[in-house]
């Protein structure tokens, strides 16, 4: 591409998405392309869900939280941030408390999200929510990324990064075990929160020869779910046979809720890119790595 052409390149559109709700693109001369659709009241499946002020059922909020099922608006005034000179796709948005939101979880808050896509492919999540109550009291909320990993056959794909760790089994009444074996597979439901989990988890693929990497920071634990067949057939906007196609790992937080005084910020980051298997270098299409992405 020449000089002229990368400087006429649109690197963040903006346009109207399905029934007219507003759309980001993000992309980067290379052929990479993330975008983000919103549909209200129900949240995305797939992609990249924002869980908060709760994750799961972790607390006495709808499942997930409500920052999922909400409008954000392009932020106006983004915070600065380290952003690679060459990294020019990247929006930032923000989201506050409505009066619905203030009725269920009474607190105030500004909650931004920098979403950036890198030259290689690399998708970069950076989060920031502050407390900006007036009224001198604190909060307290859990937080994930809900990442849809799309696979090729759900039996053929290992997590690596997560053995001997201690993790709560949702499908065990939040029991506490520690995982067994040199990688975690997959053969039946699954729904796990990994406590203190390193800061790069990765994902296999064997049958595509595709490893993801899952780089994060100020997120100590990992959620790993796979709802399989019974519960894929019970889920209203999820194919029968998606499960097989299909694994979340999520950088998140649970296992002890953050807590911010007014005017306390705090920060949550993560990175996920796409390598060969065999860890060579080449060019791969982001695009085909998140579920609805």
């Amino acid at each position: 591409m020449s000089g002229r052409e990368k400087e006429e390149w649109v690197y963040v559109e903006q346009r109207k998405g399905v029934n007219g709700l507003d759309m980001v693109i993000l992309r980067e001369p290379r052929g990479c392309s993330v975008e983000a659709v919103f549909k209200p009241p129900k949240a995305i499946r797939g992609g990249i869900p924002i869980c908060f002020p709760q994750v799961g059922t972790h607390g006495n909020l709808e499942q997930h939280g409500f920052a999922r099922n909400r409008l954000w608006s392009i932020d106006p005034d983004p915070p600065q941030m380290a952003t690679s000179s060459s990294n020019k796709a990247f929006v930032d948005l923000l989201l506050k408390p409505s009066e619905e939101d203030s009725k269920i979880w009474p607190h105030r808050y500004e909650f931004r999200l920098r979403v950036a896509l890198g030259a290689g492919g690399e998708l970069m999540l950076t989060s920031r929510i502050r407390n900006t109550n007036t009224d001198g009291k604190p909060f307290t909320f859990t937080f994930a990324y809900h990442t849809y990993f799309a696979v090729t056959d759900i039996s053929e794909v290992r997590v690596e990064g997560l053995e001997t760790l201690d993790y709560l089994d949702n499908l065990k009444d939040k029991q506490r075990f520690t995982e067994q074996g040199d990688a975690i597979t997959f053969e039946s439901e699954v729904d796990k929160v990994y406590l203190s989990t390193p800061t790069k988890i990765a994902v296999l693929d064997h049958e595509r020869k595709r490893t993801f990497e899952l780089r994060k920071d100020g997120l100590p634990d990992a959620v790993v779910w796979n709802p399989w067949d019974k519960k894929a057939k019970a889920i209203p906007d999820f194919g029968h046979d998606e499960y097989k196609r299909m694994l979340c790992v999520e950088a998140a937080c649970v296992e002890k809720p953050i807590t911010l005084r007014p005017g306390e910020e705090w920060k949550g980051r993560q990175e996920l890119s796409a390598v060969p298997s065999s860890y060579c270098s080449g060019q791969l299409d982001p695009s085909k790595v998140l579920v609805g992405g």
